[in-house]
């Protein structure tokens, strides 16, 4: 059987192996096995959904393996993935379970996984529940089957956790803010969440179909919302992906702030009232190297990881580290969560907003970045560019083009049959020769 866990837990195009309901069946009856190994008391996991049509399927696998093995199910619906990270604990369950494929296309979905501490699960644990997998599990006794019940409040558990985020005694009165919500996960909590501060709310993206997730909209697709907020005088935007645990934050202007310019504003701002342990900022290998420059600047550090929010999680963990995030809006307080938390992000910059008095342009332009060009190439199943001579070729010729003032990285997408080609260097235009090169090498070796 070919791996079933990518970067983020298990994903690909719904109806189409892995992402099947005899699939979700035989992987819920094995991570029920996997956390219900000593038999004994009452097991509970908790599930959510986003707002895909194939979310019915997956919900009702997964609860027909789960409590197959005699673990209890709490069906929460659609929420947020962090609001699964949060209730798994609150609720003291064995495990949580969130339906989605997060920023991907509506006929995708996947399947990730928390454990009881909220945490997403190790790469050992997943290792184990995919070797349950392929072995196959018994079925508990007729008498041990589990129960399946719909909790109806979990969303608002959620958005008072949010909110308790948020200085006590300050309010949103007099904040105009655009919140794109992706026609996914959020479509509810958030809205609510920012009018219940006092803000005034224009909503976008709030309108689920179960097709239309991630559709023109979100955080992938800023365009509408920073049309919005110039439409509207808005003084900022909030854009969410279609599970919630990424924010991109648009300026009056409609302007984009990535991740990256928030995590700097966030360190400085820690680290002058002395609360950034350790010192240092979390962040991938996709981060600007003017993230870098900026820490460095103040006396900070940048420690890297490898692409998502799980290895930043981890190495936040080991570190005893608090603050950490990806470029592309996953942002990571542990002082709160335990996991990539968009609308709690962007709370924490409407805070900034009104405690700096300063206008969400200024607070988005941290540091200037250096310049950054990201392009894919689409590969076949099967199929192994990286290993092909030419593209090794072509990708050390870049790497020694840009030696010195910037950087190459190459690298698979652990979500998508992509190669992504990915350089920094103050000079742009031999960063996109040395980019071009590169793609050009691997769209060749997939064609031939």
């Amino acid at each position: 059987m070919t791996k079933l866990f990518g970067t983020d837990g298990v994903r690909g195009t719904a109806n189409t192996h892995p992402m099947t309901a005899e699939m979700a069946l035989r992987i819920g009856s094995a991570v029920g096995r996997y956390f219900r190994r000593d038999n004994s008391g009452v097991h509970r996991v908790v599930i959510g959904k986003d707002t895909r049509l194939s979310g019915y399927m997956f919900e009702n696998a997964l609860t027909a393996g789960l409590t197959s093995t005699g673990m209890n199910v709490l069906l929460l619906g659609p929420v947020p993935t962090p609001a699964v990270g949060l209730l798994t604990r609150s609720m003291r369950a064995d495990l949580g379970v969130m339906i989605s494929a997060s920023h991907n296309p509506a006929h995708d979905n996947g399947i990730k996984f928390f454990g009881p501490d909220g945490y997403k699960l190790s790469d050992q644990a997943e290792a184990d529940i995919e070797a349950l997998v392929a072995e196959g599990v018994e079925p508990t006794a007729a008498g041990e089957i589990g129960r399946a019940k719909r909790i109806d409040d979990g969303r608002y558990r959620y958005v008072e956790r949010v909110k308790s985020s948020f200085p006590r005694q300050m309010r949103l009165d007099g904040l105009k803010v655009v919140v794109d919500c992706a026609n996914g996960a959020a479509y509810k909590v958030a809205p609510e969440t920012l009018w219940e501060l006092g803000a005034e709310v224009i909503p976008v993206g709030v309108n689920p179909t179960g097709h239309n997730i991630n559709q023109g909209c979100g955080s992938t697709h800023p365009q509408s919302a920073a049309e919005t907020v110039v439409a509207h005088g808005a003084h900022v935007g909030i854009c969410l992906d279609g599970d919630a645990d990424r924010v991109i934050l648009l300026d009056e202007n409609g302007k984009v702030g990535d991740g990256d310019q928030f995590m700097a504003l966030m360190a400085a701002r820690w680290a002058s009232e002395d609360r950034l342990k350790g010192n240092a900022l979390v962040a991938t290998v996709m981060s600007n190297l003017g993230l870098e420059q900026f820490m460095q600047s103040r006396g900070l550090r940048l420690e890297r990881t490898s692409v998502g929010d799980r290895h930043v999680v981890e190495r936040m963990r080991q570190g005893g580290f608090n603050l950490g995030g990806e470029q592309s809006g996953h942002i990571v307080m542990t002082d709160h969560a335990t996991t990539g938390d968009g609308l709690m992000a962007g709370l924490q910059f409407l805070a900034e907003m009104v405690r700096s008095g300063k206008p969400s342009s200024e607070l988005l332009h941290q540091f200037e970045p250096v310049p950054q060009l990201l392009k894919n190439v689409r590969f076949g199943a099967g199929q192994t560019p990286l290993e092909d001579v030419q593209v090794q070729a072509a990708i050390a010729q870049a790497e020694a083009d840009l030696s010195g003032k910037g950087r190459l990285l190459i690298r698979k997408s652990g979500t998508e049959p992509l190669v992504r080609v990915m350089a920094e260097h103050e000079d742009a235009a031999l960063m996109e020769r040395a980019v071009d090169s590169v793609v050009v090498a691997v769209e060749d070796a997939v064609r031939a």
